[in-house]
């Protein structure tokens, strides 16, 4: 058996299941490469933190599941505004930013809410805010005025469609519709018919203008601002119940289960691989101190240890890593102790040692290269069972939760009833992701095991 890598990929290339893994593996390392690169961080860092999700809809399903559907659903929108800059209106300054809206749904939106921070010199400035609808209808949304300052200020605001200013505002101009708006919420005012309760579908065009007077006290601006219009369909795979984005989520989780599976795997193999050819290298009173040893380990139940220790130590995510490889090792280690009996007495060792080599030059080149095949094939298939076993844990929840694992995922799942809700997206997606994972791990180990027993070469 030669353990050169050249021989190892070129019979992981001749199998269809070698092959098929590795594509699936390529595209979860592209995945995970561009999660790193192109998603936020701020997701990952904050995915435990509910205020980082207050913009998001709750339990909102994905976007394209309306494609499903006969009515369709508004989509959450958010929306950062196109600033206009600033124009002379006599003795005003007026700086004005605009959010277009392009509504195409079958229901009303279930809120909208505007916030915006406004900059200014010494003065109270104006905040106009209307909505100009697809029927050219303009309707007045909330007219204030900002605080007074002395010198230069910054100011943020925020209008939501419940603000009683604002549903005042909206039944004074009631006689545009044809019909009595006094009892229905803001957003199906705004965003209704003239004359019939339905929805008016076209780009509606929010514009907020702080109006202040023009003077050496510094023209205003509008460095940011943000309009939210409340729907129930988000992204590509929808909200869960604590507002989070679960296409982030499950981004996120890609490169979180290879980092798991491949440093577990890698830990454990290499660790029972040096357990168990020096124990078999050594022999005598060595070896059968070693396996006694690896007997007692094995005999753990891994489970009941893994909960009781996440549960009194720590569940962080590299503690349960390091627990992972403590009880992932010992059968790599009977295994690779076996194999190095067999070696340790064979004519080229033998040879090696009449011409005074050490003993760990003779375990370095002639024991170890011939295990390399092996070790590759353990790691192949050890990586599923430690998904598998984080994941468990995490559904559990024994997990770390300030990670948005894929068991994570599940876990909040579960607590919150999202299968009796009918809440898919939240179930499915992640499930998927650990079975496809899995799988893709098991059909390199497979092929890789023809490298590691010649008896089941074609």
């Amino acid at each position: 058996m030669s353990g050169a890598p050249a021989e190892i990929w070129r019979e992981l290339s001749r199998s269809r299941a070698g092959v098929c893994g590795m594509a699936i593996t390529g595209a979860l390392v592209a995945v995970s490469a561009a999660t790193l690169a192109a998603v936020p961080s701020d997701t990952l860092e904050g995915w435990n933190d509910p205020g980082g999700w207050m913009a998001y809809p709750k339990a909102a399903m994905p976007a394209w599941a309306n494609a499903l559907r006969a009515e369709r659903v508004p989509e959450h929108m958010i929306i950062d505004g196109r600033t206009a800059g600033w124009r002379l209106d006599g003795p005003l300054a007026v700086a004005s930013v605009r959010h277009e809206v392009d509504f195409r749904y079958d229901r009303f939106p279930s809120d909208f809410i505007y916030s915006m921070r406004a900059e200014y010199g010494s003065s109270a400035p104006l905040v106009d805010l209307r909505v100009v609808r697809p029927d050219g209808i303009e309707l007045g949304l909330l007219r204030t005025s900002l605080p007074h300052s002395e010198g230069a200020a910054s100011h943020e605001m925020r209008m939501f469609s419940t603000d009683a200013a604002v549903r005042k505002n909206l039944a004074l101009a009631s006689g545009a519709f044809g019909f009595d708006t006094s009892g229905l919420p803001a957003e199906e005012v705004v965003f209704s018919r003239a004359g019939e309760h339905a929805v008016l579908e076209g780009r509606y065009a929010f514009v907020a203008e702080v109006v202040a007077p023009a003077g050496p006290a510094g023209t205003p601006a509008v460095p940011e601002s943000r309009l939210i219009v409340g729907g129930k369909a988000f992204g590509i795979m929808g909200t869960d119940e604590l507002r989070r984005d679960l296409g982030a989520g499950l981004l996120w989780g890609t490169p979180l289960a290879l980092f798991i599976g491949l440093a577990v795997s890698t830990g454990s193999v290499a660790a029972g691989l040096a357990y168990g050819v020096y124990a078999g290298f050594k022999g005598r009173a060595t070896d059968e101190a070693m396996m006694r040893l690896n007997d007692v380990v094995y005999a753990l139940p891994a489970l009941p240890f893994l909960i009781i220790l996440a549960v009194t130590v720590s569940n962080s995510i590299f503690v349960m890593i390091g627990f992972l490889m403590v009880f992932g090792w010992v059968g790599i280690a009977k295994v690779s102790r076996s194999m190095a009996l067999q070696i340790k007495v064979r004519g080229y060792v033998d040879a090696a040692r009449a011409m005074g080599q050490r003993d760990s030059r003779i375990v370095l080149k002639h024991v170890m290269p011939q295990l390399l095949p092996y070790a590759f094939a353990s790691v192949a298939i050890s990586v599923p069972a430690a998904i598998t076993t984080e994941a468990g844990l995490s559904f559990l929840g024994l997990g770390d939760p300030t990670f948005p694992t894929w068991g994570q995922i599940l876990h909040d799942a579960s607590v919150h009833g999202a299968a009796s809700r009918g809440m898919w997206w939240w179930i499915v997606p992640p499930g998927m992701m650990i079975a496809v994972t899995g799988l893709a791990f098991v059909f390199i180990g497979n092929a890789l095991d023809a490298v590691a027993n010649p008896r089941l070469r074609r």
